[in-house]
């Protein structure tokens, strides 16, 4: 991500975990599938980031851009006629940044049974209508539960920030061994 100027604080209110709760249905059909009959899992990702951006910008209240997904399980196969039901809220905000929590489920039609099938977190950068990053609102967890993902959104936010420093670093070793 190239480097942009961060706008000036506009103090932006705390919102509740609850407040940025988002949720998705999608009816799988053979469009979305592939040659077994399962849901194609770039079309997975691509629902999931819909519904990640959907919390994003109930938190935000701006343009929001996909930064990084940053984990995605697939737990298990979503099959042809399923419905897939998706679910978000931000677990954490940073300065300009939110860390959003996706799980995902999936309803056989002809049974009812419903089964966990994936869990994903991605991060969000808000934006002005030039591109440049803006200041979130801090976001207020309530439950035990939202309790959790705020403090490990932290312990991811710091695993990928050493994750890049170290392919950083390995990118500058690896220019001088060209040169």
């Amino acid at each position: 991500m190239s480097q942009t100027k961060i706008k000036a604080d506009t103090h932006p209110a705390a919102r509740t975990v609850a407040s940025t709760q988002s949720e998705m249905t999608e009816l799988v059909l053979p469009n979305d599938t592939n040659t077994l009959g399962n849901l194609l899992g770039g079309r997975l990702m691509h629902f999931i980031d819909m519904t990640g951006a959907m919390a994003a910008y109930r938190h935000a209240r701006t343009y929001i851009v996909t930064a990084a997904m940053d984990h995605i399980d697939f737990i298990q196969p979503v099959h042809l006629g399923n419905l897939v039901m998706l679910k978000s809220s931000v677990n954490r905000a940073f300065n300009t940044s939110m860390e959003v929590g996706v799980k995902v489920w999936a309803e056989d039609t002809q049974t009812g049974k419903v089964a966990h099938v994936a869990s994903a977190f991605l991060v969000f950068v808000a934006i002005d209508k030039q591109g440049h990053r803006i200041r979130v609102p801090e976001v207020i967890p309530e439950t035990p539960e939202e309790k959790r993902h705020y403090a490990d959104a932290l312990l991811r936010r710091e695993h990928r920030e050493a994750e890049a420093a170290r392919r950083k670093q390995e990118k500058a070793a690896h220019a001088e061994t060209e040169s």
